[in-house]
């Protein structure tokens, strides 16, 4: 597993990583949807719903305590990231976004210790494999690269530099050939649409 996920964690407990900056890590609940979607529709704009990795996780659930958000002092959303599970040739893995957060709190480190605590869980669950289209150069620090996507493709265009996989498993990813395909459960309900709102610029996975 790369080195820099070492957080172990006690699953479904606020982490306090981000206490000193005013926010803590928490896992999802229902009565997070609305405020989640609002939230990605200001970080990422209404387009979000057209991206290629969207083709994943329509109608499906996120993978079993891999849903998480960032509370402030107040216990508001201001960040988000949920992992799907996928898989390519029958290796499965996960599929990590959309991660995104308030445009009021980037710069803060809401978005690192969301990932780490995600990286963390899954680790903690045996999952073996990330993947996500997003920023190079951000998700290097944390251990991802496009290399080991190389063999794997998405049902829909993708910007190849910005299609990463990490490995919490060594060769976790060894024989994943061809298109990625959703393997989660399936939801039971349709998504309520929310109204968008105000796009600001974020770094975020898609």
């Amino acid at each position: 597993m790369n080195q820099l996920v070492t957080n172990q964690l006690v699953a479904d407990q606020p982490v306090a990583t981000g206490a000193a900056a005013g926010f803590v890590i928490d896992s999802e609940r229902p009565a997070d949807e609305k405020a989640r979607e609002r939230l990605l529709d200001r970080a990422m704009g209404p387009e979000r719903r057209r991206k290629t990795c969207e083709r994943l996780r329509a109608g499906r659930l996120p993978a079993d305590g891999l849903a998480l958000v960032a509370r402030d002092a107040l216990g508001r959303v201001i960040g988000t990231v949920r992992l799907w599970n996928v898989q390519a040739s029958g290796v499965p893995a996960l599929m990590l976004g959309p991660l995104a957060v308030d445009p009021w709190w980037q710069g803060c480190g809401v978005g690192a210790a969301l990932l780490r605590e995600a990286l963390a869980r899954a680790v903690a669950r045996g999952h073996g494999a990330v993947i996500l289209v997003g920023d190079a150069p951000y998700y290097a620090r944390f251990g991802f690269s496009p290399q080991l996507t190389e063999a794997l493709d998405l049902p829909g265009p993708v910007d190849r530099a910005r299609f990463l996989g990490l490995e919490l498993k060594p060769g976790a990813l060894d024989g994943a050939r061809g298109c990625l395909r959703a393997s989660g459960a399936k939801a039971a309900f349709a998504r309520v649409p929310h109204r968008p709102a105000l796009t600001m610029p974020a770094r975020r996975a898609s």
